[in-house]
């Protein structure tokens, strides 16, 4: 938490901030068009950013595309805010956020977690049918080949995919790209895009899930709420050997405090 207000403190790091917010995933040349600084100072600004868990990067081909992680700001929100005020600051956001909204491009969310485990445990727990059912509650289905299909399996035995797709990278244990789309609704725009990174980083692992091309901010709410929920428990599962005793995404809002 003190890395966290260390780097809120400084303007230029609040000011990436906001451009990150406006348009996430740019790269350190689109972040630094209108910074009065060389590219050296914004590096060592972003890399504060980082290490605080603000910021987090991932590599597409040469490029290296900064995003805003929201977890750390919501944490702050929840033990300094939300006790407080939560439902007259609640009711003001969202009058801000409607007199303020513009169109952009279609919203991405990043979520970084750190797991203490192994890259090769958490890759099978991505991959595995059996393992994702256990702390999902759906089976993910494919052989996870470059261009193969997969699927998003209910448990229930029915046999029923909620989500399909495409296998795009496929790079074990370290890195898994694949298309999301809803199997009755295929034909209806493009499909939205996930990509989980896994770093080791020291004796943990740091895992970073990015879903791209989502259709609205609600969808993207939608899906920040999801991979909090369903990350949690593959976190407890690998940390512990047991899910949570509850499942996340069943627990009503008003106790999740």
């Amino acid at each position: 938490m003190d890395k966290v207000f260390k780097a809120l403190a400084d303007q230029t790091r609040r000011y990436l901030l906001d451009r990150l917010h406006e348009h996430n995933g740019q790269t350190l040349g689109e972040l630094c068009e209108r910074l009065d600084m060389t590219r050296q100072s914004a590096t060592q600004h972003l890399a504060l950013l980082e290490a605080a868990n603000l910021v987090s990067t991932v590599r597409r081909g040469r490029e290296k595309l900064h995003y805003l992680n929201p977890v750390p700001l919501h944490e702050i929100q929840e033990r300094w805010i939300d006790k407080f005020e939560s439902p007259r600051l609640r009711a003001l956001s969202a009058v801000k956020r409607r007199a303020e909204e513009v169109m952009t491009d279609k919203p991405a969310f990043v979520y970084v977690t750190y797991i203490e485990s192994t890259p090769e445990k958490v890759w099978q727990a991505l991959t595995d049918a059996d393992l994702t059912a256990e702390y999902w509650g759906h089976s993910n289905v494919s052989d996870w080949q470059a261009g193969s299909p997969w699927e998003h399996r209910r448990t229930d035995g029915s046999g029923i995919a909620d989500v399909v797709g495409t296998v795009v990278e496929s790079e074990a244990p370290t890195r898994l790209v694949t298309t999301w789309a809803d199997p009755r609704a295929e034909q209806f725009g493009e499909p939205s895009r996930v990509t989980f990174d896994i770093q080791p980083y020291g004796e943990i692992v740091r895992l970073t899930v990015t879903h791209e091309n989502l259709a609205d901010e609600a969808e993207r709410e939608a899906a920040a709420a999801g991979w909090a929920a369903v990350l949690s428990n593959l976190k407890s599962l690998l940390e512990t050997g047991s899910v949570l005793p509850q499942e996340p995404w069943l627990v009503p809002d008003g106790n999740q405090r």
